[in-house]
């Protein structure tokens, strides 16, 4: 029987640091659904994202071809290379190294950098991955225009993949526990749903109105005109065939903000 990852800490003589947002997942119930959620193929290289001690890795090397895990701290990447030779050990910042090409991600996340690997993660080519996500980031990620979770976050996830919530993780499945819930989320890239001319424009859209979701979006635009014309005048001009200049963003799901970006395209010259 696997030792408890408790035990492994107090063997270890290591306390979780906070900084790195280390919970780690204690419930192998929950580890085994997790694993089944990703659909891992015997051909399949998975890339897993904060081992830690391993609960979700020694499941990925019972079904992968191969299983590359990056951790930040070298305390768990020496473990994880003496417990689990087989799998590929990267130690560094999972922001910052290089990723390796992968089929599918299979990971609990560090919560404190949900965010930018999860955007990170939309730029790269994948068949599915399914992360674990404080509650309240995962709602934001599938929120409806017009509620409070709605986002950037929300609207930058559509534009690039099928995201979908797959269950509730209650705290008193990691230790040390967190102060909130966590989620299981599946995403799987795919073309916008939606008519786009240009995706980097869009990107600079939605930054820009949501920089100011709650005024209009023809305020919004008029405050961001730097991420979005060479100059104010520029910007006037495109203004009047832009639709929606009266609603907040808050309020426009994402195809209509793409009809936005789409207008704002600027003279070729």
């Amino acid at each position: 029987m696997d030792e408890s990852p408790r035990r492994v800490l107090e063997r270890l003589g290591i306390r979780p640091r906070k900084r790195l947002g280390q919970h780690f997942l204690v419930d192998r119930r929950v580890a085994e659904r997790h694993v089944e959620h990703a659909e891992i193929r015997p051909s399949d290289t998975v890339l897993e994202i904060g081992p830690g001690l391993g609960i979700l890795t020694r499941l990925l090397v019972e079904r992968a071809r191969r299983v590359i895990a990056i951790e930040a701290d070298r305390r768990f990447a020496a473990f994880l290379r003496d417990a689990l030779p087989m799998v590929e050990v990267v130690e560094g910042d999972a922001l910052v190294v290089e990723w390796p090409r992968f089929d599918v991600m299979a990971s609990n996340l560090p919560y404190q950098i949900s965010s930018p690997l999860t955007f990170r993660l939309l730029d790269q080519a994948f068949r599915k991955a399914v992360l674990m996500y404080q509650w309240e980031f995962a709602r934001r990620m599938v929120a409806e225009p017009g509620t409070s979770d709605y986002s950037r976050l929300t609207v930058g996830v559509a534009r690039r993949a099928a995201c979908e919530v797959l269950e509730r993780v209650p705290r008193n499945a990691f230790h040390p526990q967190p102060r909130v819930d966590s989620a299981l989320v599946a995403l799987a890239p795919r073309p916008a749903p939606f008519p786009l001319a240009d995706p980097d424009r869009f990107d600079a859209v939605v930054d820009a109105l949501f920089a100011h979701r709650r005024k209009t979006v023809e305020n919004g635009l008029r405050i961001e005109w730097r991420r979005l014309a060479p100059s104010r005048e520029a910007l006037e001009s495109l203004l009047p065939a832009v639709p929606h200049l009266a609603r907040r963003v808050e309020e426009l799901p994402p195809e209509e903000i793409a009809r936005i970006a789409d207008a704002l395209r600027m003279p070729k010259g």
